[in-house]
């Protein structure tokens, strides 16, 4: 496994970093694997060297952090590892148990605190923009929770360049502590993040943690997963440009199949390719999925492949700001 840092820190993740939205109850989504169908993919991201976890509070309603707490700190001292959580989506039907105000960033933490099982979050990301509440009070609480050594750094994710701009400056302008990822939408069939965000971090020093780099299993090859036909996120990121997503799709397919590896692993290669890209984030269902992922870190692809894989791109609606 390689490691790099995470945009102008010293911190250093693994190349990939494992999603973790798959763990939880399949109470919560019908896709979710339990806690001992979790573990054999936990246990097998360590054993390939994989360091970043990423999860959020609404993952199953906590039932993710809860079973990294269960089957992966047994596995790894805890310095070894970089935990990633995100806050922000309703945590029940409490008005005050969701969005971004300090309120909120004070018992999101300590409920992430509590179903890690640790003392410290090494990566707390705002799941999305909060409209609702004042950006300088959400930074505020932010940067106290950093100051009170409960969390080591701060991440952002999808949202507006010009959203995230005015973060950092209101952050550089206060002495607070600052973002140093960004996690946004981005693969093959979704580039947007080319036009704003992604130049904006490069500019910046930020992190960039992609998700869904294999566009919900499109990229891999799958038209349909029990995931995409029951979550609604395919139809919703994807529903309406799917027959001319199809050239790239072929595109994926003709190249894998010319090196002999995995649609999955051009598609990955693909992502950790572009400019900017600290570790695309991959979630699986099944431990033997990694191949695919470590095979992806070998594979160099050239002027003429990358031209053939980016020529059938065309503009598309921003998607997975909401």
């Amino acid at each position: 496994m390689k490691y790099v840092p995470l945009g102008r820190t010293g911190l250093k993740v693994s190349r990939i970093g494992l999603g973790c939205m798959t763990f939880g109850s399949s109470d919560w989504a019908s896709w979710v694997l339990d806690a001992e169908a979790s573990a054999p993919i936990i246990s097998e991201a360590v054993e390939r060297g994989i360091n970043l976890f990423d999860t959020a509070d609404m993952y199953s309603l906590g039932a993710s952090e809860e079973i990294l707490r269960e089957k992966l700190l047994p596995l790894v001292p805890r310095h070894k590892l970089v935990l990633a959580t995100k806050l922000f989506n309703p945590m029940s039907d409490d008005p005050n148990d969701r969005g971004l105000s300090r309120k909120h960033v004070f018992d999101s933490v300590e409920g992430s605190l509590r179903r890690l099982g640790t003392d410290y979050i090494d990566l707390l990301q705002v799941h999305r923009f909060d409209y609702e509440t004042p950006l300088e009070e959400t930074l505020e609480a932010l940067n106290d929770v950093v100051r009170m050594g409960k969390v080591r750094y701060l991440g952002a994710s999808s949202m507006f360049a010009w959203q995230f701009m005015k973060a950092l400056g209101l952050q550089r302008a206060h002495g607070w502590a600052p973002f140093v990822s960004m996690q946004p939408h981005y693969n093959l069939i979704y580039r947007e993040e080319e036009r704003e965000m992604l130049p904006l971090c490069i500019s910046e020093g930020v992190g960039v943690l992609p998700w869904s780099p294999l566009a919900r299993g499109m990229l891999a090859g799958k038209h349909s997963s029990v995931r995409s036909d029951t979550d609604g996120q395919l139809e919703r990121l994807y529903g309406e440009s799917r027959e001319a997503d199809g050239r790239i799709v072929a595109a994926v397919k003709d190249i894998a199949a010319e090196r002999g590896v995995s649609m999955a692993a051009i598609a990955y290669a693909w992502v950790m390719h572009k400019p900017g890209i600290t570790a695309p984030l991959v979630g699986i269902s099944r431990p033997e999925l990694l191949d695919d992922v470590m095979s992806a870190l070998a594979v160099n692809l050239s002027e003429d492949e990358l031209a053939r894989l980016e020529k059938p791109y065309r503009p598309k609606p921003v998607s997975g700001h909401f």
